[in-house]
């Protein structure tokens, strides 16, 4: 037990005199000196009005009132304990940690490295959703959120687990049909599956000539999940435009194919691990972020 004078030193000295049997004893084990010892014991007692402690040269005797006092004061010491450990999870992260991501990316990425994690912290019960919709993580709908691209939400804390290039995709049965594209603009005449997140502008961005400059889509599909889009591109029903994780196997296969690459301006989005940061961020938050840190640390893809 160490001695801190902040921090309940009142009960926390008087327990370790009378478990120590002596105040020099007790005086050694907080490395102090006895008188400071016996003052601090006559200091408690004429606060309380009682005597606490019968001492003599050869012994020290506790009072009824000692006893009622040292009862008190172990139960308070145990309960603070227990509660700042509780509180803190320091030595051993537990509760409840919620996560979110999106379903694509936890399928393919979050998901095979949980398990690791769940056997180094077994206390922790992680609670892990996969939507592609957007979570109010500041709002208290989940403690960790996965998030592509740039955030709206300027109050939150973040981490970077990797990035993310994007491609234009299309199936040869549409080209066949539709014609190909050779330059954006040819895109106007075709139907561009999209994005329907309210921070995703119906916009692809460019560069030709040197010139960065984004093109205003329109199409006959919208969705909140780049998998699907990347299967009705893939069925022929148009042009979509997504991460390349997301199609990877479909470009392999030949299901799709990319488009107007000499015109990609090679923008990167960033994959993020979001969450209330300060200095009250639970430790089973901290530890997971950590975790997802060293687990999910990629090239971008």
């Amino acid at each position: 037990m160490s001695f801190s004078p902040d921090w309940g030193s009142d009960l926390e000295l008087f327990t370790l005199v009378v478990d120590a049997g002596s105040f020099s004893a007790a005086a050694r084990r907080l490395n102090l000196v006895p008188s400071s010892v016996s003052r601090a014991i006559d200091r408690i007692e004429t606060r309380l009005g009682v005597r606490l402690l019968l001492r003599t040269t050869r012994s020290l005797t506790v009072t009824p009132e000692g006893a009622t006092y040292l009862s008190g004061a172990r139960r308070i010491l145990a309960d603070f304990r227990e509660t700042e450990e509780l509180v803190s999870n320091q030595s051993s992260p537990r509760g409840r940690l919620r996560v979110s991501t999106s379903i694509l990316y936890g399928r393919m990425f979050l998901v095979p490295v949980l398990g690791d994690f769940i056997r180094r912290y077994p206390d922790i019960l992680l609670d892990v959703s996969l939507t592609d919709t957007v979570v109010d993580i500041a709002g208290g709908q989940a403690d960790v959120g996965v998030r592509f691209g740039p955030l709206s939400d300027g109050a939150l804390t973040t981490r970077k687990l990797g990035e993310t290039h994007k491609v234009i995709v299309a199936s040869p049965n549409y080209l066949s049909r539709r014609g190909t594209p050779k330059v954006p603009e040819d895109l106007l005449e075709h139907d561009c599956l999209g994005f329907n997140f309210r921070r995703a502008a119906p916009t692809w961005p460019f560069r030709k000539n040197g010139r960065d400059y984004s093109l205003t889509i329109k199409g006959s599909v919208e969705s909140n999940n780049g998998e699907t889009l990347g299967q009705l591109a893939s069925e022929g029903v148009g042009i979509t435009r997504v991460g390349t994780e997301t199609v990877q196997d479909q470009i392999r296969s030949g299901a799709l194919v990319p488009l107007l690459e000499e015109f990609n301006p090679g923008d990167v989005e960033e994959i993020n691990a979001v969450f209330v940061g300060g200095s009250h961020t639970p430790v089973r938050v901290r530890r997971f972020v950590d975790y997802l840190v060293e687990a999910l640390r990629q090239p971008p893809i």
